[in-house]
């Protein structure tokens, strides 16, 4: 498999949130706005890429019977080091995303990533695989803060996009978030779907 396709396939195939279901807790939980989303995936792909290129260098020297752990500590280590970044340069948008950030440690996009690829493989290829679903988990979480924050509010990143808009509440609580994403899925799964239809009449 080319490097791209390691890359692409976080992308679309292989979505984290639209496609594996993965991350549900801080997907649901910050996508109040377009910017939380931004925020919160910023946040995690500065874990997964930074975890997944060490543990990728490091695979050789870790003992088997206690990868998990080692995994943990390491994955932990980036999470503090983004928690406390944000908390220095950007006071509001990490009182926004409150403990979400300290969880990503137990985000299973994260982990299955370092188990999965990056002790398999090579730096280059876990370090492709990483900025892909990274930007994958990115993609997600901004359109649906955004669809979320422009039904409430007529406005995207803080922008008015609809002028004098009647703001739908729902929106942003828990059930909008649920109703949201669950459209967007089948939006995506119905697009992936007749996709691979147009393939199959092209191979015939």
């Amino acid at each position: 498999m080319s490097i791209f396709k390691d890359f692409a396939k976080g992308l679309w195939k292989e979505n984290p949130v639209f496609v594996m279901i993965l991350g549900m807790c801080p997907t649901l939980a910050v996508t109040t706005n377009a910017i939380n989303g931004f925020s919160m995936a910023s946040a995690t792909m500065f874990v997964l890429v930074s975890s997944s290129l060490v543990v990728s260098v490091l695979k050789r020297l870790i003992p088997n019977q206690v990868r998990i752990a080692v995994y943990t500590v390491i994955i932990a280590t980036f999470v503090t080091v983004a928690d406390y970044f944000l908390k220095a340069k950007f006071p509001p948008i990490s009182k926004a995303l409150g403990p979400y950030v300290p969880l990503i440690v137990v985000n299973c996009i994260i982990l299955g990533r370092a188990e999965a690829f990056a002790s398999k493989n090579s730096v280059i290829r876990s370090l492709a695989d990483a900025v892909g679903m990274g930007l994958g988990f990115m993609l997600a979480l901004v359109i649906l803060g955004s669809v979320r924050e422009l039904f409430a509010s007529g406005a995207v990143f803080g922008r008015t996009i609809i002028p004098h808009w009647h703001s739908w509440v729902v929106m942003i609580l828990p059930a909008g978030a649920f109703i949201s994403l669950g459209i967007l899925v089948g939006i995506f799964n119905l697009i992936r779907l007749k996709a691979k239809n147009e393939k199959r009449k092209v191979k015939n």
